[in-house]
């Protein structure tokens, strides 16, 4: 019959229309901002800088290394090293960021000083509320600004975070262990240093004289 694809097409349109306001499923929309979707775990805004422990700085994981800033395509990362160290998650002395600024009006959220940074210390968070009325220097956050907690992580990223923790854990118990060996391979090559320096005793004593 003529018309009848036309007739679906006007049946159908009616039908999601009406069940727009009348089913939950699809309702969508949403009173933002008293009401909020639940994010996805891969939600990424801007990052931020992981910290272990309570303190920020003492548990801050960047070292200073700078990769970050050369690799970001839209240069909006700002790093000065400090010229003293303090130790790592394994205690190794290394140095930290004296200074880390990052523009958030350049930022592109790429995710690049991410993938770059090996020593799991900037990973992306999910907050997007930071509009602004100072254009430039509120949108230029701090080391004090950018530094999250670990908790922090695990809660916006669970699943990474938890790999993470995995593999900085196994990394921390390889080089406990090597440091025990080479400890060990020390005061044993100590003591048998010290065993050919000392003189042989001569167990029958001086020879009488006849």
């Amino acid at each position: 019959m003529l018309g009848t694809g036309l007739v679906k097409g006007f049946v159908e349109t009616a039908r999601n229309f009406v069940g727009s306001y009348t089913d939950e499923a699809r309702l969508t929309t949403v009173e933002y901002p008293e009401e909020r979707l639940p994010l996805k775990e891969a939600t990424r805004q801007f990052p931020f800088l992981v910290f272990d422990g309570n303190d920020p700085h003492a548990g801050l994981r960047c070292v200073a290394c700078q990769i970050c800033e050369k690799e970001c395509p839209p240069q909006c990362i700002y790093i000065e090293k400090s010229k003293d160290k303090k130790p790592d998650y394994v205690g190794k002395p290394q140095f930290y960021p004296a200074t880390f600024d990052i523009d958030i009006s350049v930022c592109m959220s790429c995710q690049i000083c991410v993938e770059v940074c090996p020593f799991e210390a900037i990973k992306m968070d999910t907050e997007f509320e930071l509009s602004n009325t100072d254009r430039f220097g509120g949108l230029l956050l701090k080391k004090t600004e950018l530094a999250r907690s670990n908790e922090h992580y695990h809660k916006i990223h669970p699943t990474e975070a938890k790999e993470v923790d995995d593999r900085l854990a196994a990394e921390k118990a390889k080089a406990e262990a090597k440091a025990k060996a080479d400890a060990e391979a020390k005061a044993k090559a100590a003591a048998e240093a010290k065993t050919k320096a000392t003189p042989a005793s001569n167990p029958g004593g001086a020879s009488s004289a006849t």
